[in-house]
């Protein structure tokens, strides 16, 4: 299934993507795309439903991020063996764990704001895994049972915050906007394999960014039972799980960053596209 929010930025209705391509309204079925409907028995119940009973909805309205607020924006750095090598970064031992904000947490086509002061704006197309169920202490054996689905997730950095203003990534990782989420969620049953998965980036109609989940560090499954070691994961919660080369901070001679009028479009197969304006801050 491909489940997505539609509507203005708080006022989101569940939503099914049908196999013909429309609109289907959830609301009657589920609250939200979050909670127990993103459970193994909540995801059966969706798709038992008969899509074609199921309201539609007009297209052409406001994509939401494909799932309601999370408790935890887990996000992975260098976790990309490629994307290490062109940054001039050693391979981690562990995964790098750090928290994105949720006020960053944004909708898939929503404009990117570049934020006061900023000077190198950058780009990150991302694998984000969606949690189904409660994980705490889960073996790499069990970690794929709390997964509900995947979806697209750009995981915008501003690279001179993060790592040249002192502290943690964090406070280059979690400014307004900086986490564009879905269109969609697909469910686990429809990617076959999440470490085969293609994936790029435009900006301006350039390709940026093109790579696949096989270089990742530490797959799908490692990083789940990773993290719940840490963080208690709980449903609707989001793992991003780094991104392949072809950044703005890589680029020679000169890294190249976001400006005010440009465009990003991004992309995942089999989980669909994002389109961003990016802006200035008001």
């Amino acid at each position: 299934m491909k489940l997505l929010r539609i509507g203005a930025p708080g006022a989101e209705k569940p939503a099914m993507l049908d196999p013909e391509g429309g609109l289907r309204d959830l609301s009657a079925a589920i609250p939200d795309i979050a909670g127990a409907a993103l459970s193994p028995t909540g995801l059966r119940i969706l798709a038992s439903l008969d899509w074609r009973k199921l309201p539609k909805l007009a297209p052409g309205g406001r994509i939401g991020p494909c799932v309601a607020r999370p408790l935890n924006f887990v996000c992975i750095g260098l976790n990309y063996a490629d994307h290490a090598a062109e940054t001039g970064a050693a391979i981690p031992k562990e995964p790098i764990v750090f928290l994105k904000s949720l006020g960053a947490f944004c909708g898939p086509n929503d404009d990117v704001v570049i934020p006061r002061g900023s000077k190198k704006t950058d780009w990150e197309v991302e694998l984000g895994v969606v949690i189904g169920s409660r994980a705490r202490y889960v073996s790499e054996a069990d970690a794929m049972d709390h997964v509900a689905g995947y979806c697209v997730v750009n995981d915008v950095s501003e690279r001179e915050f993060q790592a040249e203003r002192g502290g943690t990534w964090d406070k280059g990782k979690g400014c307004d906007t900086f986490g564009p989420t879905g269109p969609w969620l697909v469910t686990a049953d429809e990617i076959a394999d999440p470490q085969d998965l293609a994936m790029w980036l435009d900006v301006d109609g350039k390709r940026m960014q093109n790579g696949s989940t096989r270089t990742m560090i530490f797959g799908v499954r490692a990083l789940v039972s990773y993290v719940s070691h840490f963080i208690t994961l709980h449903p609707g919660d989001i793992i991003s799980t780094g991104t392949p080369p072809g950044v703005g901070l890589g680029i020679k001679p000169e890294p190249v960053f976001l400006r005010p009028g440009q465009v990003m479009r991004l992309s995942i197969a089999g989980l669909g596209e994002q389109q961003q304006r990016v802006v200035a801050a008001e």
